[in-house]
């Protein structure tokens, strides 16, 4: 789906010509709202700049393709940092010049702001978002899941699973499920054996999964009782609380925290306006107002005090937060390096896991 969010026939002063315009890809749903609502559509009206908002499920294929035949479509995409390093890598995306970076609201230097290692040569990290485990509680009886290992438990909990469509996150889960504590997972993964034990696990409950691509399908699942327990992305588990009255529950314990980045597409036509709406986007204020609409945490310490209420519903979003204090006591942050290293192998084997 592709959203226009503003054209612009003429404005003065704004030094942009009324026929620019840079294009955005996103996740799609909510979170894809979230954003537009939260700096995408200010920034348009702000500078003139006609904004498309435009979807797709992460990966680089797509972005590669377009690269290599020199036909660049898209300007600035939300990736995930694995995907980030490895396009870095690969030439697929333009440099990011530390000089567009707001400082913080204290005035603190932007490098000192962001959380360490989240300002790569490639792109900008946004925010904080969490993989983790959700049931809806109307449809459980006796006892509920309360760890990752409850997940993999069909016989205390009968029924299928819902996952995403891929082995980042899921080989994490199953270690943790297996008895690995979090600080010791991507050392086991760093090991053959390890990969293996990680396919073993899954192999317990592959027959009861249903595989998910769009993060907008857990929460529909969840309703329509097609799965009993899903992993979800957190802030699509929320927004589907507060904003549809759906009777779900989260599952803190195992969560895996993640990064979202902004990054521009090498060969963009529209660069100088992708790297002024990178940096709009980057500002403390405009990363605290996706999280009115959204519960997802800014990647800038100085954002994390502008955080208030859901614009919506009015509800306190601190303790919503995938980085609240009391939702990361059991949590694992993706190791983006190791997957940066080993994405394309876990995916090659996890591709042929599928379909055996």
């Amino acid at each position: 789906m592709t959203r226009l969010l503003l054209v612009v026939l003429a404005v003065s002063g704004a030094g942009y010509s009324a026929a620019e315009s840079v294009t955005v890809v996103s996740w799609g749903g909510s979170y894809a709202d979230a954003c537009e609502e939260a700096y995408l559509k200010p920034f348009a009206a702000d500078t003139g700049v006609e904004v498309v908002l435009d979807d797709y499920n992460g990966g680089l294929s797509e972005i590669r393709s377009q690269v290599e035949a020199g036909n660049v479509r898209w300007d600035i995409v939300d990736i995930q940092f694995p995907d980030l390093v490895r396009g870095c890598d690969e030439g697929l995306f333009e440099t990011v010049e530390r000089s567009l970076l707001a400082p913080g609201v204290d005035g603190s230097a932007a490098e000192d702001d962001f959380y360490p290692d989240l300002i790569s040569e490639c792109g900008i990290a946004m925010l904080f978002f969490s993989t983790v485990v959700a049931y809806n509680h109307e449809r459980t009886t006796g006892e509920t899941p309360r760890t990752i290992q409850d997940f993999f438990d069909l016989d205390r909990f009968p029924g299928r699973r819902g996952m995403r469509r891929t082995p980042l996150a899921n080989l994490e889960f199953a270690l943790m499920a297996d008895g690995v504590p979090a600080s010791e997972v991507y050392a086991v993964l760093d090991t053959g054996e390890g990969v293996d034990r990680a396919f073993r696990k899954l192999d317990t409950i592959k027959d009861q999964v249903v595989w998910w691509d769009a993060g907008a399908q857990p929460p529909q699942m969840l309703a329509d009782g097609e799965v009993v327990m899903t992993t979800a992305y957190n802030g699509r588990i929320f927004n589907a609380q507060v904003l549809e009255d759906q009777p779900f529950t989260i599952v803190w314990h195992g969560q895996v925290l993640e990064i979202s980045n902004l990054a521009i597409v090498s060969g963009s036509a529209n660069l100088d306006a992708a790297r002024q709406l990178l940096a709009y986007a980057s500002r403390p204020a405009s990363m605290a107002a996706v999280s009115r609409y959204i519960a997802y945490s800014p990647s800038r310490r100085s954002a994390e005090g502008l955080i208030s209420n859901h614009l919506a519903t009015g509800v306190d979003m601190a303790s919503h937060m995938p980085n609240a204090p009391e939702n990361t006591k059991l949590a694992l942050r993706s190791d983006w390096s190791w997957w940066a290293d080993n994405g394309e192998d876990m995916t090659e084997r996890f591709g042929s896991w599928l379909v055996r």
